[in-house]
């Protein structure tokens, strides 16, 4: 039997759709099994509280656990490429961070490219940072801090929980557009330039708004300016460093990435069900209660975010010249 062009054309088309169609059922149906978020910086960090909240949020929505899975080392690195190696199927999700886009450049030998192995799925939070120092301090504004150090060139110790955090590349990015002379100081976590820092043994310190705010409130600590784009909403007597340095913005922000090749049916599951939560206000007032702001993006917004983030990122490193210690 010989079929027109016409027949055929249909024929082909129809065939097309039938095997398309057990893809997309599964998209429907899914998920139908429990599905790993892995979050690589360890339980009670901002990220951890992040993920389990974000995965009761989708656990109740869509009927299956959403189980919280630390896969903690080499800065993130470990969890990142234990999902980028995963069947993209939706059941493999990752809590990708501000970390990931400084890590594409920072370490030159990675098992996976960050960019080209993820699938953006949906943005969750963003956190606003910012610059304290110790009251006894000279400086009791940005301005002046800046005047200090140039007059005073390597004579301030600046603090960072660690090298190549987002603590650390907002500090050395603040010394790119200043031309300043500051001593970054790393510790392994926050604790210990707290510490230092109440004691005078060094000068300034960034760090996340809510890790910094009781420090504020007290009077123990002095914040000169936040690091986001604009004021906080929590800080708004603190003036925003853009308002020194127009253009000045570095936060340290939360998202959603799964495998790529993940079907686009269920990635647009996860970030309907996800924008829903981040609009939800009982899940809003818990973010807020991180010193939080929700972050919500489609996954091309957040696709479009994440390659300006690696760019932004990488030039301040290569600039700056760190390494992973």
């Amino acid at each position: 039997m010989q079929f027109s062009r016409r027949q055929s054309l249909l024929l082909a088309a129809g065939a097309a759709a039938t095997s398309a169609l057990p893809r997309f059922a599964a998209a429907l149906d899914y998920p139908v099994r429990p599905v790993r978020i892995f979050e690589g910086f360890g339980g009670g960090g901002t990220p951890d509280l992040v993920s389990r909240l974000i995965g009761q949020w989708l656990a109740e929505r869509l009927g299956q656990p959403f189980v919280v899975e630390n896969r903690t080392g080499a800065a993130g690195n470990l969890a990142a490429a234990a999902v980028a190696t995963a069947a993209p199927d939706g059941y493999t999700l990752l809590t990708c961070l501000s970390a990931n886009a400084v890590n594409a450049t920072l370490y030159e030998k990675l098992d996976f490219n960050f960019l080209r192995d993820m699938a953006p799925v949906a943005g969750l939070v963003s956190l606003p940072m910012v610059l304290l120092v110790n009251p006894s301090f000279t400086a009791t504004t940005l301005a002046e801090f800046v005047d200090y150090a140039k007059a005073n060139p390597g004579k301030i110790n600046m603090a960072s929980p660690g090298i190549g955090t987002p603590m650390h590349v907002a500090g050395e990015l603040f010394k790119m557009m200043t031309g300043v002379n500051i001593v970054h100081v790393p510790y392994r976590g926050p604790a210990g330039a707290f510490t230092d820092l109440l004691a005078g043994q060094i000068q300034a310190f960034i760090i996340t708004v809510p890790a910094a705010i009781g420090f504020v409130r007290t009077g123990k600590l002095r914040a000169l300016a936040v690091t986001g784009a604009t004021r906080s909403d929590v800080m708004p007597d603190v003036p925003a460093m853009a308002e020194l340095l127009p253009g000045f913005e570095a936060t340290a922000w939360d998202g959603t990435c799964a495998p790529v090749g993940t079907p686009a049916a269920i990635i647009d599951k996860l970030n309907a069900t996800i924008t829903a939560g981040l609009a939800d206000p009982q899940l809003k007032a818990k973010i807020k209660d991180m010193g939080g702001e929700p972050m919500p993006m489609t996954p091309a917004e957040f696709g479009k975010f994440l390659a300006e983030e690696t760019e932004k990122w990488g030039k301040v490193v290569k600039f700056s010249g760190i390494k992973p210690n």
